[in-house]
Parts: C-alpha cells; sequence; structure tokens
C-alpha cells in the first residue's frame, strides 16, 4: 500500500485536489509519522517483549484550520494508507460518548479511578487513534480529558493524529472551570507536532458547488436540497441521514443543549427545538462559536401570535451573522415574508436583510468566528 505522501500526490497529479503547499508539507509529516508506526515492533513480538511492551510512541500530530482547508482529506488519507492493523478512526464526539459510557460501567466495578481502567480498554487493540474534529463543548469532556488522555499517550503509549478549526490553546475557550483542562492544552503541546492548515482556499466552497442555502416551500424537495448540503460538508452519505451522530453542547448555566446531528462543525436543528422552547442569547451564541454551519429545518411562517419565537428567531440569527456562520435552511417561505405582523414585524426586517445578506456569496466566504476576532 502506498503512503499517504504518495497518494496525496496522486490525487494533485490527476487534477482531484488543486496543489497547496501547506497540505503538501503536511502530507509529508504524516509519512513520517506512518513510517515510524509501521516500524514499531509488532504487539507480542520478541522485541515488543524485550521493550516490555511499551516502546516509545512517536509523536502525533494535531492539524488545525479553518473550514474547508483539506484536514479531513488528508486524515482520510493517512488512515487509509496506515499500513497497521491497530488503528482507529472515530469522530471526536462519538468517541467521548463511549468514553462517559465505560467511565460509568467502569465505576460500579472499581473502587478507585477509574481512568487507567477505562484507558487500557482503549489501548488493547490501538496503537494509532484517529479524530476528526477536536472540539470541546461541555465540562464533562473537559475536566476528564488532561487525566484520559494522559494516560492513552504517556501511560499506553498511544499516538493521536486529531484534526480541529482551532488552536490547542483556544479549546474550551471561557469554559467553566477551564483550569482543569489547561494540563490537557500542555499535553497537546508537548506530545503532538501542532501545524496549521489556513491555506487562502477554502475547498468546502467548491463542494458546494451552485447549492443554494434557502430552500423553500417546506418539503421533500427542500430536505433533500439541506440533505445533499450535509453530505457535501461533512462526507456522510445522504441516504445514511438517520445515523449521524449528535452531540450535547454546554451552553452555559449547567445546561446542555441536545444537538440532533453533529459532525465535522456541522450542526441540523428543528426551528421547534431552537426557538419554540424557551432559549435566550447565551444558547444561540454557544451554537454560533461551536459550529461553522447550521442547518435549521422547519422555519414557518409566523403570525402575530408568534412574536416569541420571531424574537428568538431574530436572536439567533444575530448570533450566527456575529460569527460569520452558514446557514442554509428548509422554510415555508422567502425571509422577507417569514413575519409581516405582529409585535416586532418592523425590527424583523433588519433580521429578514442579514438573512438574504448570509445567502451571498461574499458573506459565504467569510471565516467562522471573523467578526469575533476583529470586534
Amino acid at each position: 500500500m502506498s503512503g499517504v505522501l504518495a497518494r496525496y500526490r496522486q490525487l494533485v497529479e490527476v487534477g482531484e485536489l488543486k496543489p497547496d503547499a501547506e497540505q503538501a508539507a503536511i502530507a509529508e509529516r504524516l509519512e513520517r509519522l506512518q513510517q515510524e508506526l509501521e516500524a514499531t515492533p509488532k504487539r507480542g513480538s520478541i522485541l515488543w517483549r524485550a521493550l516490555k511492551g511499551k516502546p516509545e510512541a512517536p509523536k502525533g500530530v494535531y492539524m488545525w484550520g479553518g473550514v474547508g482547508r483539506g484536514k479531513s482529506m488528508l486524515m482520510d488519507l493517512f488512515h487509509e494508507t496506515l499500513a497497521i492493523s491497530r488503528k482507529r478512526r472515530a469522530h471526536f464526539h462519538a468517541f467521548m460518548q463511549e468514553v462517559h459510557a465505560r467511565l460509568r460501567e467502569a465505576r460500579k466495578s472499581e473502587t478507585g479511578d477509574p481512568i487507567p481502567p477505562v484507558a487500557g480498554q482503549l489501548a488493547a487493540d490501538v496503537r494509532c487513534l484517529a479524530f476528526d474534529e477536536m472540539v470541546v463543548n461541555n465540562s464533562a469532556d473537559a475536566m476528564i480529558m488532561s487525566r484520559l488522555f494522559r494516560a492513552l499517550i504517556v501511560d499506553e503509549g498511544v499516538v493521536v493524529v486529531t484534526t480541529s478549526n482551532r488552536p490547542p490553546h483556544d479549546l474550551y475557550k471561557d469554559g467553566l472551570n477551564r483550569e482543569h483542562f489547561l494540563p490537557f492544552i500542555d499535553l497537546i503541546e508537548t506530545r503532538l507536532d501542532v501545524l496549521p492548515l489556513n491555506g487562502p482556499t477554502d475547498y468546502r466552497m467548491d463542494r458546494l458547488g451552485d447549492l443554494g442555502t434557502w430552500h423553500t416551500p417546506l418539503g421533500d424537495a427542500a430536505t433533500a436540497q439541506v440533505r445533499e448540503a450535509f453530505f457535501r460538508l461533512t462526507d456522510y452519505k445522504p441516504e445514511d441521514a438517520d445515523h449521524v451522530p449528535n452531540s450535547e453542547l454546554d451552553v452555559g448555566g449547567g445546561r446542555l443543549l441536545h444537538v440532533p446531528k453533529s459532525l465535522k462543525g456541522v450542526a441540523v436543528f428543528s426551528f421547534s427545538r431552537l426557538c419554540r422552547e424557551a432559549r435566550g442569547a447565551p444558547d444561540y451564541l454557544a451554537i454560533a462559536r461551536a459550529y461553522h454551519t447550521v442547518i435549521v429545518v422547519g422555519i414557518p411562517v409566523m403570525g402575530p401570535q408568534e412574536r416569541n419565537e420571531a424574537a428568538r428567531f431574530v436572536t439567533l440569527i444575530d448570533a450566527l451573522y456575529e460569527y460569520r456562520v452558514k446557514l442554509f435552511a428548509t422554510a415555508a417561505a422567502e425571509p422577507d415574508a417569514l413575519y409581516q405582523a405582529g409585535d416586532g414585524s418592523f425590527e424583523f426586517e433588519r433580521t429578514a436583510s442579514r438573512l438574504m445578506e448570509m445567502r451571498s456569496p461574499e458573506y459565504m466566504a467569510l471565516g467562522h468566528g471573523e467578526a469575533e476576532s476583529s470586534g
């Protein structure tokens, strides 16, 4: 099997990828890591036993950068071409859900600290653990990650390769009890090579092509369009939509918001979940910080009796706009016809104008969180 660098160069040569110096440099680094991993003595061999089952682990890789820069593509090539059997590719949210389930089971049977035995279980069949989209959205994950990953990387010798939209020092930024999370950042910066991937080309935009963002009227055709957008952004097949991972988002005050579909920085919500339930600006700002793209389905035409829903929708759009989140939607009407009479309908005109701007190529080309960093 050819390695990641050969596969990457082949894709460039046949025109499936555009030449990109930063991508090529990371492919070279991942190639070196593959060589180190493949040279490691096989588990149970004479050399493995001579090293007491704990050969020195090579440094992992932490790729970070804006949306659409090729991080997931490089991760896929790395994992596909890594010629060892003890490897695992996992979505970070799903992995952490598994960890919490294992910890709950361990606490039932273990009297001591459950993290070392759980780390041992996870490492039993894994030499290299590859994550896509490392992001920390809740305090439950943040509180255990330092000890869990120290046990995996330092004690068990697992090599971690991961992608993220953020540099390590921005993970769980402003989170509750973040001081307990800081040792994890130190661990990442010490035991993984942190490599930025922030070239000028947003390949996600190429993949979206001429696919629209606002789909009306409500119905199967509109739903099919946002499913296609989700697929182009995440590589998750539309026909398998029922199995997209979900997650829990920490929205502050000890509250968690269930995100029904969450993958690679893309979240899917119903209008009812976001705007018919009692929610406020902190909820919407947490969503805007956590996701570069949000898909909202089932936006209705609202009348005077739905002034609360309309007000929440205004606050939601303000938060998404502030953080330059990309919005895809299925709606009963065009933005200017969603709320034409009732308290706040005049103010809603500004929201309709923003929704129109958010459909423009200029807005779609903006980086996630750009307004926050420039303000």
